[in-house]
């Protein structure tokens, strides 16, 4: 039996399976829904009281396809809220309930909260008796009610039942290896020791990140102007509905801009959230005070696609955007780059090739980096001297170790968008083996609705094989392959003929991982996907559903095939993690499996282990507080 039953709006639903699913739950059937544990059925419509839900949800469908979803007053049956999904949990013993929660308005929360879940079997860290793992949820009668406890389990099998007002003092352990920590003993001097020798190690590290915030405060940067009447006409001009945390994270941005200090801000947000819009949108504001942007994107699709983009939002004012990529010739590219020196360019995006010796700019003001941990050593050493002059925007969805500490700790400011947009619905993945069958099947229903397909296939050496083989499949289909060593124009070439609807199925390889948009293509079929990073395979998966319509994942492995315990917990992670917003997790669930190494340090790194990164942040940001407020009084 599956921890949760989820009902998705739009999705297909077997009544006769829901009502099964209910009763091995816990749930009683009945005419007319009264208390939690109940549910009723009346022709297509399905109510069902959780014992989550403050409210019942009355579940309406249209043949066998989920129409509605939306809570209903228990007694008059009213409408209350519509839902996109319902997820049901069982009513009797141990739940295996996800633990989400989004921080509390004012003092310190770490932004880990605002993305880490904390799954059934999970190891966490309560603040006053260490280190234990995650059972569930228990329900106990306290005064007459019953009330729901977190069960945590620690050494010799001692239970810890933590009423849910305490949920404050439970959070995720992680750390940076691959060794499991080892359970605490309940009213044992380990974990009080372990905290205690933690507490003291962070004062040093603590002195160098207040001196780094103390440089960053010091440092001037562009103070750039308030909003131009053109900004505002900008921005009413996006054709989505802005979400809540791309609100914020715009004010915190132009906050930033308009600070006479420099801007060093990195913007973290899961596929298809928005960080784009909020780039530009800093952009455009940059160029109203007559300085130039710069925009490094990993990849030469990513850039065109950038470019596409900007240009399309910015076609109605002035402002010149252009591109240094190799899809352009060398003629092209010179006389580019006289452009930006002469400040005939506003806004230039391209690849490292922004990054050049021979790269100058008239008036530099801003300059905004997508997906900073897909560049090199160099790069990176290049961008920090950047910083010292001009204001920074890192845009990511999956943040690397040492980037997320020196933000969660002030050595950069952080904006968080975990709001997604409305009526997306998550992708379907699905874990099988390589089989002609499944894959003819995925490629001619995408057809059918008119829509196309990524056949994802990561080695050049094979990939024309791969294509013939597809084409013998399906002949009637229109298949055609793309790669990085493919010639500019032709690579060009055939990513326009896709974008516009010319090639059924493109096989490709990851260089269709960052960014790239196509609303009509919403299947995906990843060859090899044992051979990809957990970060990959959900960069990849992001490539599709970033509309309304379903989209499928088919993650592929060889039939009789080996899987290493690594691959097996990386594609058991993907599938486990489909729900919208799971980017980071993701990422912090690869940090477990492949271990990061000493990214802070041997010393550190051990007090990290210790306590876990989250109480070693908030001991570290406790040492920090102390340590400013007592320089202050001094």
């Amino acid at each position: 039996m599956f921890d949760s039953i989820k009902i998705y709006l739009n999705e297909e639903l077997d009544t006769e399976r829901l009502a099964k699913d209910l009763v091995e739950y816990g749930y009683h059937g009945v005419k007319r829904v009264a208390e939690e544990g109940d549910f009723a059925r009346l022709g297509d419509t399905v109510t069902v009281y959780p014992i989550t839900f403050e409210y019942p949800l009355r579940i309406e469908l249209s043949g066998s396809r989920v129409e509605r979803i939306r809570s209903v007053d228990p007694l008059t049956l009213d409408p209350v809220q519509d839902h996109n999904v319902a997820i049901i949990l069982p009513v009797k013993g141990i739940v295996k309930r996800r633990i989400q929660r989004r921080p509390p308005e004012g003092g310190y929360e770490s932004p880990i909260d605002n993305f880490v879940d904390i799954e059934s079997g999970d190891y966490v860290v309560h603040a006053e008796h260490g280190i234990g793992k995650y059972l569930g949820i228990e329900k106990l009668k306290v005064d007459r009610r019953f009330q729901e406890h977190l069960v945590l389990e620690y050494a010799k099998s001692a239970r810890l039942l933590v009423p849910f007002e305490d949920i404050g003092k439970i959070h995720k352990y992680l750390s940076f290896e691959k060794r499991l920590p080892r359970l605490h003993k309940l009213g044992g001097k380990l974990w009080k020791s372990a905290k205690e020798k933690a507490n003291k190690g962070v004062q040093k590290i603590a002195v160098e990140l207040l001196e780094l915030q103390a440089r960053r405060k010091a440092g001037v940067g562009v103070k750039f102007s308030g909003d131009t009447e053109w900004q505002k006409e900008l921005e009413e001009q996006f054709p989505y509905k802005e979400t809540p945390d791309q609100a914020r994270s715009t004010i915190e941005v132009k906050r930033d801009m308009e600070s006479p200090r420099s801007m060093d801000r990195l913007l973290c947000g899961d596929v298809g959230y928005g960080k784009t819009e909020i780039a530009i949108r800093a952009a455009f504001k940059a160029v109203m005070d007559n300085k130039q942007v710069a925009i490094l994107v990993p990849t030469t699709i990513l850039a065109e696609q950038h470019f596409n983009t900007f240009t399309a939002r910015m076609k109605k004012f002035p402002v010149t955007v252009d591109m240094l990529s190799r899809f352009k010739g060398r003629s092209e590219q010179e006389a580019i780059m006289r452009g930006v020196a002469e400040g005939k360019v506003d806004i230039i995006i391209g690849t490292h090739r922004l990054l050049s010796g021979d790269m100058r700019f008239k008036d530099l003001g801003l300059v905004i980096i997508d997906e900073e941990q897909r560049f090199g050593v160099r790069h990176k050493e290049h961008l920090k001297k950047l910083r010292v002059s001009v204001d920074v925007l890192t845009l990511t969805a999956t943040p690397i170790p040492r980037t997320l500490y020196l933000a969660l700790m002030g050595g950069r400011d952080i904006s968080v968008i975990n709001t997604p947009p409305s009526e997306r619905i998550p992708v379907q993945t699905k874990v099988a083996h390589y089989d002609d069958n499944l894959i003819k099947e995925a490629i001619l229903r995408e057809k059918a609705r008119g829509g196309q397909v990524f056949f994802v296939h990561n080695r050049v050496r094979g990939i024309d094989k791969i294509q013939k083989a597809l084409k013998a499949l399906l002949p009637d289909i229109s298949i055609v392959t793309a790669h990085g060593q493919m010639p500019g124009k032709a690579l060009e070439d055939t990513m326009i003929r896709f974008i516009d609807g010319k090639i059924d199925c493109l096989v490709s390889t990851t260089i269709i991982e960052s960014g790239i948009d196509i609303p009509n293509a919403n299947t995906i079929i990843i060859n090899r996907a044992d051979a990809f990073g957990l970060s990959e395979l959900y960069q990849l998966r992001g490539r599709v559903g970033r509309f309304t319509r379903s989209a499928y994942a088919y993650l592929l492995i060889p039939k009789n095939f080996i899987l290493s315990s690594e691959s097996q917990r990386r594609l058991q992670a993907i599938r486990k993690f489909q729900d919208l917003g799971s980017g980071f997790k993701l990422a912090m669930e690869d940090l477990q499996i492949r271990g990061a190494g000493n990214v802070l340090g041997v010393e550190q790194h051990g007090f990290i282990n210790a306590v876990g990164f989250d109480m070693y942040c908030r001991l570290l940001k406790t040492a920090i507080d102390g340590m400013a407020k007592n320089s202050l009084k001094s």
